[in-house]
Order: C-alpha cells, then structure tokens, then sequence
C-alpha cells in the first residue's frame, strides 16, 4: 500500500430540524432532498494529508421548510512512497471515501434514528471510482 491511515474522526457535525412543523413533514418532505457528498484534501506537512469527506442532505426544491445536515469526517494519512498526481487522486478521492463511507453513513442513519426517523435510506455503498471517472470526463 502507498499510505496509512494515521486518523480519523468526525470533524464537524451539523444537525438541525429548526421546528416541529419541519419534524412532523419530514418524513413526507424527505424524499424533497437529494444526498450530497463532498471531497477536499489539504496538506498537513511534507507526506501528511487531510482528507474532508462529507456527507449532507440537499433539498432539491425550495418549496417546503427545510433541515441542516452535513457531517464532516477528516482522515489523516501518511505517503509512504513518492506519486504521481494520478496516484495521488486515485487515494484521495477513491480509496479513502470507500474505506470510510460506512463510518460516516452509520453517524448519519444514527442521528435521524435517535430524532424518531427510522426509515431513512441513505446507500450502504457508493461507487467512488465511477464518481471519479464521470468527474474527470467533466
């Protein structure tokens, strides 16, 4: 392998139903909103990366009271081998998503558990290198 996993926790965490009309629609609102996930990376120091994956829900019209979801999960990882930009895209944006989705899906599906939603569905698996592949078409 071309790194190690160093780190790893939930950076930021937003959750918020702003009122009990918005809770009592949510269930009926939800499928209003469309999974949104997010990747950047930043260099810590020479070999150490930061990589932000986040996960949040966007409401695909503006015709209904809304929620505020977004979980931020930062993994921090060492190269242990000179890259190219190609190989180095591949982890970033690849690798490490796929290794740690079901840690930011397990926080997510928790949160609306423990707010009275239960039937939330958010895919156990997203296909990153197909994302990865669309995004370089682009």
């Amino acid at each position: 392998m071309n790194y190690k996993i160093i780190a790893k926790y939930i950076k930021k965490l937003d959750f918020e139903i702003p009122n009990p009309k918005t809770f009592f629609l949510l269930e009926k609102n939800i499928s209003k909103y469309k999974i949104n996930i997010d990747i950047k990376s930043n260099s810590v120091k020479e070999k150490i990366i930061e990589i932000e994956t986040s996960l949040s829900l966007k409401p695909i019209s503006e015709d209904f009271e809304k929620i505020n979801t977004k979980i931020i999960h930062s993994t921090i990882i060492q190269i242990e081998k000179a890259l190219n930009k190609e190989e180095l895209e591949r982890i970033i944006l690849i690798k490490i998503p796929s290794e740690i989705y079901s840690d930011i899906r397990e926080s997510f599906v928790f949160l609306f558990g423990k707010s009275g939603f239960k039937n939330i569905k958010i895919d156990e698996s997203v296909n990153f290198e197909s994302l990865y592949r669309k995004k370089r078409i682009q």
